[in-house]
């Protein structure tokens, strides 16, 4: 290996340091390939006049764009059909929230029901897009997965962004039981030559904080707004913040139901690469 030495070797390890930064950076750029084109085209659709309405223009494109990821390989048809899913869980939550005024659609378009344009989906269906790209440039693996619980506290997370309208927020005595539940397990990833872990429930957070920058970008693209923007652009409350990393688990749940049978789904003996709990299962795979 190439080095950048003196006796103590403080340049070579700041400049790899350095090095392995950059690459996990270029590492999360491919990953939000989606993510970027996306708002690429909320950028474009903003100040540039289409020949129709900007939503109907946005469905299309996103469409084709899904479609393009599956065609050169990028994404699985189970990867597709899992970011599908969590399109229609976003949309779900989407007409409800437009419906009691959490937030707006301005403008008007064909494929827009309930003050919802059908492209919407597609914001929440760009972070499994991300989490699936991800899994696969970082080449990660999670172990002590606890998949019933996890996957019922992720339920009731995404229950709660309905029901606290009525009743308290459970927000926070949720979100304890998730770092209960997540307190051993471990994700590890590659840059490099090096292999890293971090806490999943860390992951989570991370992941939420640059959604919620995502959406105040996308606030400012007029893509949507919130109740407190409609006249002139804020910047998205903080609270934002944790709501996006709660979310965050249930995209998480689906990719991580096919990643945990993924030697078996795809018939290559591979070992899956989520680890599940040895006391929620037999399974004993290394994560490393």
């Amino acid at each position: 290996m190439t080095t950048w030495t003196d006796r103590a070797g403080i340049p070579s390890r700041f400049v790899f340091g350095c090095l392995q930064l950059f690459r996990f950076g270029w590492l999360e750029l491919v990953s939000c390939l989606f993510p970027v084109c996306l708002f690429a085209a909320l950028a474009i659709s903003k100040y540039v006049d289409l020949p129709i309405a900007r939503y109907d223009a946005l469905l299309i494109y996103c469409v084709g764009l899904t479609v393009l990821c599956w065609a050169v390989g990028l994404e699985t048809w189970r990867e597709v059909a899992v970011i599908f899913g969590f399109h229609l869980v976003g949309l779900g939550l989407e007409l409800f929230k437009v419906r009691v005024g959490s937030w707006e659609y301005p403008g008007d378009a064909v494929t827009k029901f309930g003050g919802v344009p059908l492209f919407a989906g597609f914001m929440y269906a760009a972070v499994g897009s991300y989490i699936c790209q991800a899994w696969r440039r970082f080449d990660l693996r999670v172990s002590n997965y606890r998949p019933l619980p996890t996957t019922i506290l992720a339920v009731l997370i995404y229950a709660n962004f309905f029901t606290h309208h009525w009743i308290p927020d459970l927000r926070i005595p949720i979100a304890l039981g998730l770092l209960v539940v997540l307190r051993r397990t471990w994700v590890f990833f590659t840059v490099g030559v090096r292999r890293y872990r971090m806490p999943l429930a860390v992951a989570f957070a991370l992941i939420g904080f640059f959604l919620w920058i995502a959406e105040n970008f996308g606030t400012f693209l007029d893509a949507w707004n919130y109740p407190d923007q409609v006249s002139v652009w804020r910047l998205v409350h903080p609270a934002k913040f944790g709501a996006w990393s709660l979310l965050v688990s249930m995209s998480f749940v689906l990719v991580s139901s096919v990643k945990a049978l993924e030697g078996r789904l795809y018939h290559r003996g591979a070992s899956a690469t989520v680890e599940i709990s040895p006391q929620h299962d037999g399974a004993n795979h290394s994560a490393g």
